[in-house]
């Protein structure tokens, strides 16, 4: 049996910054999943670590075609390491207004 050509479609990833309306403040986070549907997860309470900062707004995507770079990237902004790159990207977030 004959199926026909196999097509590999790449996985994407995205490194997301997340701005809670309760509190103003950022939460990062890294998925497999288009960025509007983690952020409905988010506002939907289903995040443990998120739930009780809800609603928030989606204000930063980054895409990467590799989990190990998109992970590696998340952990770099929530450390010491990364902090002043998180740091301008969110004042570029408040600057452009997203």
């Amino acid at each position: 049996m004959n199926i026909g050509p196999v097509v590999l479609i790449p996985m994407e990833y995205t490194v997301y910054f997340l701005k809670s309306k309760k509190d103003e403040k950022y939460y990062i986070g890294c998925t497999s999943k288009e960025p509007l549907e983690r952020l409905e997860e988010h506002n939907k309470g289903m995040v443990k670590s998120t739930k009780h900062r809800r609603p928030f707004t989606l204000v930063h995507v980054e895409k990467f075609h590799d989990k190990n770079t998109a992970f590696k990237h998340e952990w770099y902004l929530k450390h010491p390491k990364g902090y002043l790159d998180k740091i301008q990207i969110i004042k570029e977030i408040e600057r452009t207004g997203h």
